[in-house]
């Protein structure tokens, strides 16, 4: 059986529908073959700054740069609900393979990535590749999966940018922000 998640729950919708997962469960449709999931857009995210250090909850100059060690993403806890359905598909012995059917593109690749690390998931990876929710093109993509690995570089690429924008952000607004008394929004 395979695990196809998608970034939004209409995507997941549409490729349910042309591959015949028509029962309904919380959080997933499943039928011929196939388990169809969605993540919620950015179902993980980098963690705030006091997750790393407790100290720079409080804006102060002298703590900044903040640049963590390594980086975490945490699960905000109105997503978490649906985290928790997909690491469990994720662990059916019957799941054989992880379909990637998020958005053909860098963050598509980051939001399904992270999730599929998050969850501890070790499964072989396949990457759905379409630009359109047709019928035609969900079914020709499904003909044409490729290995996730092909789509490594651009996994990487995703998490170089989210882990920039996370140093730029929190470290340029607190510094804005106490230097010029105003919030940059």
């Amino acid at each position: 059986m395979r695990l196809v998640i998608a970034e939004k729950p209409s995507v997941a919708q549409s490729i349910a529908a042309v591959l015949g997962a028509k029962s309904r469960h919380d959080g997933y449709l499943e039928g011929g073959g196939y388990i169809v999931s969605w993540c919620f857009g950015h179902l993980a995210e980098l963690a705030d700054a006091a997750v790393y250090n407790a100290d720079d909850a409080k804006w102060t100059l002298a703590a900044l740069p903040i640049i963590p060690a390594s980086f975490r993403f945490i699960v905000r806890s109105e997503k978490q609900k649906q985290f928790d359905i997909l690491r469990e598909l994720m662990r059916r012995e019957s799941v054989a393979e992880v379909v990637n059917a998020c958005d053909a593109g860098r963050e598509g690749e980051l939001i399904f990535r992270t999730v599929y690390c998050l969850a501890g998931c070790s499964k072989p990876i396949l990457r759905l590749w379409i630009s359109s929710m047709e019928d035609d093109a969900i079914r020709s993509g499904f003909q044409q999966l490729k290995s996730g690995r092909d789509y490594d570089g651009l996994h990487q690429s995703a998490l170089c940018r989210a882990k920039a924008d996370w140093l730029v952000g929190i470290n340029a607004t607190r510094y804005f922000s106490l230097t010029y008394g105003r919030t940059l929004n």
